[in-house]
């Protein structure tokens, strides 16, 4: 009897438990609908932007500077063009410099997939919009991390449009930075929503990631610099977009595709913090060799962020990569196919 009674209380205790924690799920399930509800459509783009048709995608642009040779940059991976801000003055000293924000980060038109192809032919059709096409106008592409797939695929398909490539801090793979496979069944809806959303609302989260990313040398993220990260994030169409690039994961490359870039005469360097902490310390001389490039330029003490943390070491790269294409004969122009 004494172990029937043990083994009835047991069973009691369970049901309340079971009970507690089915009246926690509804409650919390119940709470997160009505948070999401009441902080749908908070953010609008900030005014004064300027867009242009790249192929099937209105996108934002910036350009900046009016001489020189063409710098197009591209950002990575829920980056935007406003992730440029401390090197394009830099570069504009000497150069045109352009940069657009890519579907589904920034204030780009969302429309996916969200693949290299995809970003790539929003690229190409970036450079026909800003007639940087014919006789002098062969910009150097600038790749940062997962943009740097999205540059090399451009030199790929068409090489004879450019002038030269860098892959700054990031190596072009789909075997690089990027969720684990399992994120996208971590989170459900409605409470993914509802974490993104008090995520961003915390400046401490926002400042940590940053800080993680970018290192010591970075300007402190005041009011607008939080804005301007958390922004993009707000827009309409930004959340399912994001979930849906979790999905895919960072944009890359596979390897044997990356190496192709090694038989494409264009000048080609590679640009890395010393300290990056997305990638090993192995990856920068790897990529340079993979495509064919001189050995990396390592930014001391820079981590992943060197566009921001080191802009005078990125544009004196830039620089140096521009010198080179000038005197560099044309590549043989290739079809899309290749």
């Amino acid at each position: 009897m004494p172990a029937e009674r043990a083994h009835g209380q047991r069973r009691s205790r369970l049901r309340r438990a079971a009970l507690g924690c089915a009246v926690v799920l509804v409650v919390v399930t119940a709470a997160s609908f009505v948070f999401n509800a009441v902080t749908v459509g908070r953010a609008a783009p900030p005014r004064g932007l300027a867009y242009v048709q790249a192929a099937d995608i209105r996108t934002r642009y910036e350009t900046w500077g009016t001489g020189g040779p063409p710098v197009v940059l591209v950002h990575g991976a829920f980056e935007s063009v406003d992730t440029w801000s401390r090197l394009a003055p830099l570069l504009a000293r000497d150069h045109r410099v352009y940069a657009l924000d890519l579907t589904g980060d920034g204030y780009s038109e969302r429309h996916g997939p969200y693949t290299v192809d995809h970003f790539t032919r929003q690229l190409l059709g970036f450079l026909d919009a800003m007639h940087l096409v014919g006789p002098g106008e062969h910009p150097l592409l600038v790749g940062h991390s997962g943009g740097a797939a999205v540059v090399t695929e451009a030199a790929l398909r068409a090489p004879g449009r450019l002038g030269g490539v860098m892959l700054l801090d990031g190596d072009a793979l789909d075997t690089g930075a990027g969720p684990p496979p399992a994120f996208k069944y971590m989170l459900i809806e409605p409470y993914r929503t509802s974490l993104l959303r008090l995520g961003l609302g915390i400046d401490t989260v926002t400042r940590r990631v940053y800080d993680t990313q970018c290192g010591p040398a970075c300007p402190r993220l005041d009011a607008a610099g939080l804005d301007q990260w958390r922004r993009p994030l707000r827009m309409p169409g930004a959340e399912r977009a994001l979930w849906d690039m979790l999905a895919a994961g960072v944009p890359g490359l596979p390897a044997n595709r990356v190496a192709r870039l090694a038989g494409v005469r264009l000048p080609k360097s590679v640009v890395f913090g010393a300290q990056d902490t997305v990638f090993s310390r192995q990856t920068p001389q790897e990529t340079a060799r993979r495509i064919g490039a001189p050995p990396p330029t390592l930014i001391p003490g820079a981590r992943h962020l060197t566009m921001i943390s080191n802009p005078e070491a990125v544009a004196t790269a830039v620089d140096t990569l521009t010198a080179t294409a000038v005197a560099a004969p044309r590549p043989l122009h290739l079809s899309p196919g290749t």
